[in-house]
């Protein structure tokens, strides 16, 4: 998800918090280092805020502003925020201010927001920031009471405004923060760290070179963790848990096995807080040497510091606690770990899982089972990610794995391989599909499949991919009665950009669509940067599903999202056109309509586009981009490297304990309906659901689910675009569900 998009539902949800509606005024303020998507953040507390109906006021320069007031607090209109969703950084400026510490500093911000009535006040910021702001409520009536007895305000204001709310978007790349699961500005960080890691792999291959990435987080190793675990890192330093004693020892023995197999690259991530069992620094400097000396390699440093603050933000944007910092302290790093919460105890497991083969599994140990993986559909980033984990978790368990090329034709065609651990090295970060994908569905070669299956003794299958994939399955499932062979365990992943696979919130690979068509957006806007009055209408993919078009345009900030589920009249596209029409009258002169592909049978982007074009005649004109393809290349994003990762992991898992249950008299016989299922993301955790049981709820003839939980968004978008909708359809529970829901799909992980 779009940082743009996860902050906009957060300021919508402190807005709510705040309580801010007609009479009342709010001010928002950015304080602290500056985090990617702050911007977002302001936006849609300002937007909201007037959209209510509140006065909103924008407090320039943080805390300093706030003190100091001024031209430091300005009342905002609905475009002081226009154009700045997908700008880095906070355009109000953000101060480290000494004098806000002091009771005296904070008395004048007390002063200046009373001159301006403002009792709702909105911190994005990270821990002192929002430190800060809870010293600065807790003081507030002994302040205005002070303000009284000096003379500077009457008792009556005093009595007015006795009552300040805060609320606070918590902004920091480190996701250091607790009460949140994701802060703002931690997964444009990562977007960073990984564009770093995937340039110096091309040219550390070249050279046959070893890199030591040093990345931020001084107390919280969540950066380093994730980014390794989303490239594949050889070895991982992070302050939660350092390596035991004799390490050096270790890792150099480690990177010459991985050298010894052919491997040209070595990639060391190391967290700028990192440190061994006794507390001392473990530097990259240290490293580089150790390696050189050790080893001989030839070796480079690149500490990324604050480049990993900067740039455009993502599409999808914990206070360290005490505890945390106590435990590692007293060196109880194994509950450090755990402190941190269950989604970073469970991607370090991940990690030392995946990242380092174990000696070969004895003949005691092996399962004798045999378990399959293939690919079906169109490409979707994030599948190699998944079967890379599937297959080296598969591994680790004793079984014997297959891979399949060209989905379930290959199958069919016998296009089966063992495949061992270090058969899927470098796959991560690949776009696309290393197995070839095809959409054929079994039921056209079913007994060419039964054959192979029988061949291979195949007795587990894991298919990663989207409706085909699902539709698939269940093909299979419904040819058991009459071959007894398809009695086998069988899973889906869903892999695809059009997020329409029931089962599951989010499927793989649709993050990575959102963020390609996001970026576009943004290009296409720029490019219009010198050119006044245009409207653009841009065409996704995504099929019937309307999950990219929606998403895309609360992230990028468009006027309007047509889509299939939620259908559209002439009424409404003439609605749009003079929305436009009003728009162009302003400073903002110009526009973004986005179009699902099968949005309307008859509303093309082509009819749009002459509808627009004949109707804005003289007012603005009109240009046309069809994503296409686009969507769907390119490398993963670090969200769908690591979801990739984990759904591989806990569907083999689960495949496992499923073989385990159904092995009777020397053989495995799986035909209950739990025994094919879709793993999936569902309200923040991790299920199973058969596939037998999904035919209830999907939509076959439009591929998809018939409930969709993100429609819930498109009111949200209707009214960041200032349409005026009635604030009758806003039911606040389904909206902070579906926040809550947004903001925290790391959760469970």
């Amino acid at each position: 998800m779009a940082s743009h998009t996860t902050a906009a539902l957060g300021g919508l949800e402190q807005l709510r918090m705040c309580g801010a509606g007609a009479g009342r005024a709010l001010a928002v303020l950015t304080s602290g280092g500056d985090a990617q998507g702050m911007n977002a953040a302001v936006r849609a507390v300002t937007r909201m805020g007037i959209y209510v109906g509140a006065k909103v006021f924008l407090i320039y320069e943080g805390y300093e502003g706030l003190v100091e007031g001024g031209d430091n607090i300005k009342q905002a209109t609905w475009l002081s925020v226009s154009n700045i969703i997908q700008l880095g950084g906070t355009i109000i400026g953000s101060a480290r201010c000494k004098a806000f510490t002091t009771r005296e500093g904070r008395l004048a911000a007390a002063y200046n927001l009373v001159q301006h009535g403002i009792t709702n006040l909105c911190v994005i910021g990270g821990d002192g920031s929002l430190t800060g702001a809870n010293i600065f409520r807790s003081e507030w009536g002994g302040l205005l009471q002070q303000l009284v007895t000096e003379g500077k305000i009457p008792e009556s204001v005093a009595q007015t405004y006795s009552h300040l709310n805060i609320v606070g978007l918590v902004g920091s790349i480190d996701n250091d923060f607790c009460g949140t699961d994701m802060t703002i500005g931690t997964d444009s960080a990562l977007h960073r760290i990984m564009e770093v890691i995937d340039a110096i792999t091309t040219t550390a291959q070249s050279h046959q070179r070893t890199f030591v990435l040093e990345v931020m987080g001084r107390h919280c190793g969540y950066l380093a963790l994730v980014s390794a675990l989303a490239s594949g890192a050889d070895w991982l330093f992070i302050p939660e848990s350092p390596p035991e004693d004799g390490w050096e020892n270790f890792m150099c023995e480690r990177l010459g096995e991985t050298r010894s197999r052919g491997s040209r690259l070595n990639i060391i991530i190391i967290a700028e807080g990192a440190i061994d069992r006794h507390g001392k620094p473990i530097t990259s400097a240290y490293v580089k040497d150790l390696v050189v000396q050790r080893l001989g390699f030839d070796t480079r440093v690149t500490v990324l510091g604050h480049v990993q603050r900067g740039g455009t933000p993502s599409a999808f944007d914990r206070v360290l606690t005490k505890e945390v910092q106590k435990a590692m302290d007293e060196k109880r790093f194994d509950e450090a770990i755990q402190l941190r919460g269950r989604s970073f105890e469970t991607n370090w497991n991940i990690y030392k899982m995946l990242a380092h083969q174990k000696a070969l599994v004895s003949a005691s140990v092996q399962s004798n089972f045999s378990v399959a993986i293939l690919n079906v559909g169109a490409p979707a980033a994030g599948m190699n990610a998944a079967v890379r984990s599937a297959v080296r978790t598969g591994i680790s368990q004793g079984h014997k794995v297959y891979i399949i090329h060209d989905g379930f034709e290959g199958l069919a065609k016998g296009q089966v391989h063992e495949v061992n651990w270090h058969d899927v090295a470098g796959w991560l970060g690949r776009g696309g599909s290393m197995l070839g994908t095809k959409r054929t569905l079994p039921k056209t070669c079913l007994e060419k499949i039964v054959e192979n299956v029988r061949a291979y003794n195949i007795q587990a299958l894991l298919v990663i991919g989207g409706f085909e994939a699902y539709e698939g399955v269940l093909q299979l499932v419904e040819a058991r009665s009459q071959y007894e062979e398809l009695c086998f365990v069988m899973c889906v992943i869903p892999a695809t950009i059009s997020n329409n696979v029931p089962g599951t919130d989010f499927s793989l690979g649709s993050d990575t669509a959102v963020n390609a068509a996001m970026e576009s957006c943004d290009r296409i806007k720029q490019s219009a940067s010198g050119t006044k009055r245009r409207v653009f209408i841009v065409e996704t993919m995504g099929g019937y599903c309307g999950y990219l078009s929606t998403v895309t345009g609360i992230a990028v900030g468009a006027d309007a999202a047509y889509v299939f589920e939620d259908p559209f009249t002439i009424h409404d596209l003439k609605a749009n056109v003079e929305h436009l029409t009003d728009k162009m009258k302003t400073d903002i002169q110009r526009g973004l309509v986005l179009r699902n592909e099968k949005s309307h049978e008859h509303y093309t982007t082509e009819f749009l586009y002459n509808l627009y074009s004949s109707e804005g005649r003289g007012i603005f004109d009109c240009r046309t981009n069809v994503l296409g393809h686009l969507q769907q290349g390119g490398a993963p994003t670090p969200f769908d490297r690591n979801y990739g990762t984990k759904l591989g992991v806990k569907a083999m898992l689960w495949m496992s304990d499923k073989l385990r249950e159904s092995y009777r008299k020397g053989r495995v016989f799986a035909n209950s309906a739990d025994s094919a299922c879709v793993i999936g993301l569902r309200k923040k955790t991790v299920a199973f659901s058969p596939v037998t049981e999904l035919q209830k709820v999907t939509d076959f003839e439009h591929r998809m689910p018939r409930e969709q939980w993100w429609l819930d968004l498109r009111l949200m978008l209707k009214m960041l675009a200032n349409y005026q909708i009635s604030l009758t359809e806003y039911v606040p529970g389904k909206m902070e569900h579906v926040t809550r829901r947004t903001l925290s799909i790391e959760k469970g992980f």
